[in-house]
This record gives structure tokens, sequence and C-alpha cells, in this order.
């Protein structure tokens, strides 16, 4: 059970009790509730309408296998539609239904205050595909609006709050204590899903006749709320109220430290003003709105803090045990300062009067572990002293000394090992897609030498103890943010070139494999076509930087030339010994194409499909013989112009002087064609006898 009656569910997966199904006069689902009194069920504005006489509330979780309906009117006194400020931002939307039959108590659950920063949450709602209640899970990320609403983020895309959720309550996973209200839930024009609900603080704003049924208390202390004196325009220090305002709106300072000294009315009463403006509960509805009287940017949204504490004359045990009260941690049998160390909790803290604890160094102790979690801390002390020196030490100079000293070294890995890793890189292979860099790590060389120049100027004027310079150092959190950018981006960049280097290496080893396996196929002959190929690949292979993509297109092109010749007719391919333009075939195929037996030569013959001189004579096709041989049948002897034209023995130029044509012997020049005894470049050029240049080759006879 809650503190003070009703409760959560008792098991996480139970249908909560208190959750309410709302239909309109219509009957169709409008939302849902919370049972608060066995008569009065809350929930959104937007949910009631208003022309109706009576809605009707169903009791879900009820016990038995029924669910109760109940006939439900509006309390028109607890009433709060939605309104928006100059800026658009929402604010209300609540409401109170009463009951026409009372429910049992134990049904009823109690509203609790809580420090609600990313805590995870779930809610139970009515969407129409789920009427009759499903849980969604969520987690509370922060304060949006002047409101004080609350941002939810859904666990999951599919638990984005839909209609048929306006109104239920907001359950606290780990305490199962409601804690707010779902507003709505929306999709934005980037995809991004939310859920937005209204604390408890901003609800008992809008409805104070709740306060007496909500538990947990108030998030600031009664010694420093705002009191009517303060509302007089001398009493307001209207810089300090700016820079009060500045911090509590999340100016980017992690700590603020301050002196309010007894007796200064004006500062007394400005930073009362600004804790109770800040807070949802506290806050008067005219505040909420920018078009009020109050001076600009003295105004902080609220929910602006999230505790308020008042430190003159408690302990440091006293005020942690406020602070992990106020955060929902578990176990009171535990000391606090160990439950709030292990909850890692991060909060916005204002504690006033620290040097009149009954043990200062204490407090500031335990303003540090909060502080090295992530909580933002407004330190407010009474005299310049010892403690204020000492807080400024152990929770700003110092902290801000050590994060300068390890963004240091983070510029100094980024601008040193990891931009030697991308030159190193860039030296190898060619960047393909990859943005320049340049500039990047110019920004950082900059920001590396300002805060060296920053941290030497300290040393040198506090006399090497660190204490900080007057004005504005620099901007640590504007660094650390370039510093994130550009160790991103040097980092993908690596990896991107190591990808391209390693797709290099693999087509290196591709191009290996396929020389081997030509060469195998060749039995130590040549292709100049191929081998020209292969050269091309290998010399942008080896070239550096490497262009991967024009290597990756000069290997395919090899790989396919070889995967060509390999599905040729013959056992290697169609460049090889006496295939296709060999002489004959096999073990002494004496040429190709142009040679002795080709196209279909072989059987009978020196070998070339069908005989010496293919088809049926000596040299068929390109035979002694045969079309263009010396004549056709079984030894011709002529044809066309010579001994065998066209590719017989004399063609071309060569014709009756030479003894092959175009490729043949004698081709176009004489006895050795194109200046060797066999054609192209050799005696079997191209694919006969000889290599490129063999027995004839290049200039041989």
């Amino acid at each position: 059970m809650a503190a003070g009656g009703g409760g959560p569910a008792v098991s996480p997966m139970a249908t909560p009790s208190w959750a309410v199904r709302i239909r309109g006069a219509d009957g169709e689902i409008a939302g849902a509730g919370i049972l608060l009194t066995p008569q009065w069920v809350l929930t959104c504005a937007h949910v009631v309408d208003r022309t109706a006489d009576v809605m009707t509330a169903e009791f879900v979780g009820a016990v038995g296998h029924g669910v109760p309906a109940v006939p439900a009117r509006l309390e028109r006194d607890a009433y709060v539609p939605e309104t928006l400020d100059a800026d658009g931002d929402p604010s209300g939307d609540v409401a109170l239904l009463r009951l026409e039959r009372p429910r049992p108590a134990e049904e009823t659950v109690r509203l609790h205050r809580l420090s609600a920063p990313n805590r995870e949450v779930r809610m139970y709602g009515f969407p129409y595909e789920h009427n009759g209640g499903i849980w969604f899970r969520a987690t509370a990320v922060g304060v949006c609006g002047r409101d004080g609403q609350v941002q939810l983020i859904p666990a999951s895309p599919g638990e984005l709050a839909s209609p048929g959720c306006s109104g239920a309550g907001v359950a606290d996973s780990d305490t199962g204590e409601v804690i707010g209200m779902v507003l709505s839930g929306q999709e934005d024009r980037h995809g991004n899903r939310f859920s937005f609900m209204s604390p408890v603080e901003t609800i008992v704003r809008h409805l104070p006749r709740l306060d007496p049924v909500t538990t947990g208390p108030s998030a600031v202390d009664p010694q420093l709320r705002s009191t009517a004196d303060d509302i007089l325009p001398e009493l307001l220090d209207r810089p300090f109220a700016q820079r009060l305002a500045a911090w509590l709106r999340d100016d980017g300072s992690q700590v603020k430290i301050s002196v309010v000294r007894h007796g200064d009315a004006a500062r007394e009463a400005t930073l009362r003003r600004a804790i109770t403006l800040a807070d949802r509960e506290l806050r008067t509805p005219v505040s909420v709105d920018r078009a009020s009287l109050d001076p600009p940017g003295t105004v902080p949204s609220a929910g602006g803090h999230d505790l308020a504490v008042y430190a003159e004359g408690r302990t440091s045990a006293g005020i942690a045990e406020r602070i992990a009260e106020r955060l929902g941690l578990p176990h009171p049998e535990e000391a606090p300062l160990e439950r709030i160390r292990a909850a890692r909790a991060i909060l916005n803290l204002v504690v006033v009067g620290v040097d009149e604890a009954v043990d200062p160094l204490g407090v500031l102790d335990l303003l540090d572990v909060l502080r090295a979690d992530g909580s933002r801390l407004l330190l407010v002390l009474r005299t310049a002293g010892d403690c204020h020196r000492r807080a400024r030490e152990q929770l700003l100079t110092g902290p801000e000394r050590g994060r300068r000293v390890r963004l240091v070294e983070r510029l100094k890995e980024i601008t040193g090992p990891l931009a030697e890793d991308l030159r190193e890189r860039l030296a190898a292979v060619a960047p393909q897609g990859l943005r320049p860099l340049d500039s990047d790590l110019v920004a950082a060389h900059a920001a590396l030498a300002d805060l060296l120049r920053a941290a030497g100027a300290a040393d040198h004027d506090g006399e090497g103890q660190g204490e900080a310079l007057p004005g504005p150092g620099p901007d640590l959190a504007r660094y650390e943010r370039l510093a994130d950018r550009v160790e991103g981006r040097l980092t993908a960049g690596v990896a991107a070139l190591d990808r391209l280097r390693d797709r290099r290496d693999e087509l290196a080893g591709r191009l290996r494999s396929y020389q081997v396996m030509h060469q195998h196929s060749l039995r130590g002959e040549e292709d100049p076509a191929v081998d020209g190929l292969y050269l091309r690949a290998h010399t942008l292979l080896r070239a550096r930087p490497c262009d991967v993509r024009a290597a990756e297109a000069a290997v395919d092109a090899y790989t396919g030339r070889v995967d060509g010749h390999a599905g040729a007719t013959g056992p290697v391919a169609r460049d090889v010994h006496g295939a296709r333009d060999g002489h004959g075939r096999g073990d002494d195929g004496r040429g190709a194409r142009p040679g002795h037996g080709t196209g279909d030569g072989g059987g009978d013959g020196h070998r070339s499909e069908d005989g010496y001189g293919a088809r049926d004579g000596y040299g068929a096709r390109d035979g002694y013989g045969a079309q263009d041989g010396h004549g056709p049948g079984d030894d011709g002897r002529g044809a066309r112009p010579g001994h065998g034209t066209g590719d017989g023995h004399g063609t071309g130029d060569g014709g009756g002087d030479g003894q092959r044509a175009g490729d043949g012997y004698g081709a176009r020049d004489g006895y050795g064609a194109r200046g060797g005894c066999g054609a192209g470049d050799g005696c079997g050029a191209r694919d006969g006898y000889g290599p490129r240049d063999g027995y004839g080759g290049g200039d041989a006879s």
C-alpha cells in the first residue's frame, strides 16, 4: 500500500486497481484515469466531453470477473483546460471526475512527489488495439516547457502513448508510486517518438484540492519559499536574478557558488523568488506566462531544480536523507550517503547555507559525490571565508582543472597517435568518399594550444597552485564537443581506410592466385594481351597511395579475361597452345587461328578438331589448303591468291613471296611475318610455338 492509503498494483504484471477506462457519452473510449479517492478520478481535461452530462468510468482492475462501470460527471471547479503561452508552450490539461457511486478505498492510489529525471516508469492505458488495457514502459528524461511537463522516451517504438492513454497514471518502476499522469504522445517530422506527462507537483499546483491525497515532501524547504514581502520591486537584485534564472534553465555550468550574506534583503528575496518560481508546485500561474511583469531573463522555467535544501543547523547525514527521500531510494536501513552513491542518481540540487551546517566539510563531501555522478549544484554560502574557498576548490576549480587536464590529454591523443594512424592509412590507400579531415585536425590543434596556454597562465598567476584566473577561461564544454566530433570523424576515417586497405590486400591475393593459375595453364608460354592486363593491375596495387577503386577494376578485367579463356574449347583457354588459334592442339599444336589447324581441326591430323588441315583438308579454314589454303581436299595446294590466302601460307603482302599470310610464315614482308618466322611476333606467336618474341619473335627469323 502507498503511504496514506491506496497503493500500486500487487504485482508489476497485474492490472492496477486504480486504472480507469473512460468512455464518452457515445460509448467510445475517450482515455484513461486514476482513481484517487472512492469518488474522484483524475484525468486529462481533453479526455472530458464538457457537453455531455455524464461519462462512464470502468474499473478494469477490480476484483472479480466483471468490469464495474460507474457513471461519472465533471467537477466544474476542477477543470483546467490546456492553454498555450506566447511561445506555444502548453500548460494545464487536468480535470477531476466525480463518480455517482463510490468505489472501495483499497482500489485507490495516492499521488507521490518524486524527482523524475532518468527514472524508468510504466503507464497503463487503453489504446484502440488493446482496449482492455496494456502497460507502456518509458524513461523520464527531463523537463520541457514552462509548466514543468516531463518528456518520456518509450522503451520501444511500439510503446509510444497513443489515443486511449491520455490520463493514464505514470508509475515509478522501482517504487510503484504514481508520480504523474500521461498527457499525450506524438511523433515529430523526423520520426522521433515521444510521450509527455504532467508530474505530481504540476498537477497539485493546478488542482490544489489534491494535496490531501498526495504524499512525499515538497521539493522546497519552507525557509526557501517566497514571502509576501518578497514581491516588492526594490527587493529584486536584477543581475543576480538573471544569473540564477540562467543556471536554473541549464546554462551549461554544472556548479554555481554564490554568497548571500545575512541582512542583504534584496539578494535573500531574489534567491527565494528564483527557487520558488523554479518549483512546479509553488510557482504562481502568472509566472508561467512570458507576458508577466517580471523583468526579462529573471523567470526560470518550472522544474529548474529537483530539490532546494536549507542547510543551516543540519548535519550532512540529515541532508543526505532528505536527498535520498526525494530520489525515492529504497533500503532506509542503509546510510543515506551509501544509497546515494550506489544509485548514481542525477538531480538539480540547491543547497542554501552550506557554511552554517553542523559539519560543512561533510556537506561538501556529499555534494562532491553528487557532482561526480553528474548532478548540477547551486551552492549558497553566507560568508566568503574558509568554507567558501574549500567549496570552490573541491567543487569548482579542482574538478575544472582535472577536466581541463583530461581534455588536454585527449586532444594530444587525437592530434598525435590518432592523426598519425590516419596519415599512415592515407599513405597506403587513396581515400574514396571520405571527407577531408584537415580542418578538423587544425581545430583540434588550436583547441589544444588554447588549453595549454590557459593552463600555463593559471599556474603562473596562482604560483603553481592552479588558482582560477579572473574572467572567463577556455570554454571546456565547447572543446569537449569539438574533441568528440574530431575523434569520431578520425576514428571513422581510419576504419574506412582500413577497409580499403583490406580490400587492396584481398585484390592482391586474388591477382596472384589468378596469375599462378594462368601461367600454369600456359605451361611457360606468354599471352601479351593478358599479361598487359596483369601488369596494369599489379602496378595499380603496388602504387602508394593505392587507388583501390581503379585497382579493383583492373583486377576484374584481368580475372575476367582469364576466366573467359578457361571457358573456351580445349584443355586450356582460348589463347593456349593449340586452342582456337594454335597450329593444332595437344602436344604439338602448332599455332592458332592462323596456323596449320584451327577452328575445327583435330582428330587425325597434327591436331585441330578435324585433322591437320581442319575440317577436311590439310589446313582447313586457315590451313594449307581449305578455304584459303593451297587447295582443298586431301592436299589442297592453292587457294585465293597464294599458298594460303588470308590466313594461309602466303597472303596479304606475303602472297607468293612468303609462306604465311597475316600471321603466317611469310606474312606482309615475307618469310617471317611482321618480322618473325611465325605470326604476330614469332613462329608460333600470339599463340603458336613460342612466346611473344620466341622462335622468330620480334625480329627473329
